[in-house]
C-alpha cells in the first residue's frame, strides 16, 4: 500500500529545490487578521513554463495556537488575448502543521491544487483585485488531516513599485479525520508585500 506521507516528504522538497535553483526575484508578505498572523517568503522562477512560476514558503499561527506551514508553486501568465492586465495562475500548495485541541493535538498535512486570478485596473490609481482558491481532498491528505480548503480575495494598492498594501478576506479550513472541521482563519485581513 502506498504511504502518502513518504511520497509527500520526497515529492515536495524535490519540487521546491528545482524551483528555487533558478530564482531571480523575491518578496516578503506579512498578513494580519483579528486572530491570526502569517509571514511568507515569495520568489519567482523563469524556468517553469510560459510566464514563469511564483514559489512561496510561509507559516501561519492563530490565537488557538494552531500552526500551519505551507509551500506553493504557481505557474502564471497573462496569456489572455489583449487583456494584459489580467493574470491567471494554476499550481499546487502543500500544508503541514498542528491543530491545538484540548486533550490531544491533531497533526498532519495535505497537498492541494488551486488557481489564482489577478486583475490590474487601468488608469493612474495603482489598484488590483486578486482571488485564489486551493483544495486538497482526503486522497492527498495524510496523518490526521482529511482535507484542506482555502479561499482568498484581496484589493491591492501599490504604494511604491516595490511595496503593496492590501485588504482582503481569507477562509482556511482543515478537515481532521477525527472531530469537527476546524477553521484556522475566517476573517478580514490587512497585509503588506515588499518586493526586492
Amino acid at each position: 500500500m502506498l504511504n502518502k506521507a513518504k511520497v509527500f516528504k520526497i515529492m515536495v522538497p524535490v519540487l521546491f529545490a528545482c524551483g528555487v535553483s533558478n530564482a531571480n526575484a523575491g518578496a516578503i508578505d506579512f498578513r494580519l487578521s483579528s486572530n491570526s498572523a502569517e509571514l511568507s517568503y515569495l520568489t519567482q522562477n523563469a524556468s517553469f513554463g510560459y510566464g514563469g512560476a511564483d514559489i512561496g514558503f510561509g507559516a501561519l499561527i492563530n490565537d488557538n495556537n494552531d500552526v500551519i506551514a505551507h509551500g506553493s508553486v504557481l505557474v502564471s501568465g497573462s496569456n489572455a488575448g489583449d487583456v494584459k492586465a489580467l493574470h491567471f495562475g494554476v499550481g499546487i500548495k502543500a500544508y503541514g502543521g498542528t491543530i491545538d485541541k484540548p486533550g490531544s493535538n491533531i497533526n498532519g498535512g495535505a497537498v492541494a491544487i488551486g488557481a489564482r486570478v489577478r486583475y490590474v485596473f487601468p488608469g493612474k490609481v495603482p489598484l488590483a483585485i486578486l482571488g485564489e482558491g486551493f483544495y486538497a481532498p482526503p486522497i492527498t491528505s495524510f496523518a490526521e488531516f482529511d482535507g484542506v480548503r482555502e479561499y482568498r480575495a484581496a484589493l491591492e494598492y501599490e504604494v511604491t513599485p516595490s511595496a503593496r498594501a492590501y485588504v482582503g478576506y481569507r477562509y482556511l479550513r482543515i478537515d481532521p479525520n477525527r472531530g469537527d472541521d476546524h477553521n484556522l482563519d475566517s476573517n478580514a485581513n490587512i497585509g503588506i508585500r515588499f518586493e526586492f
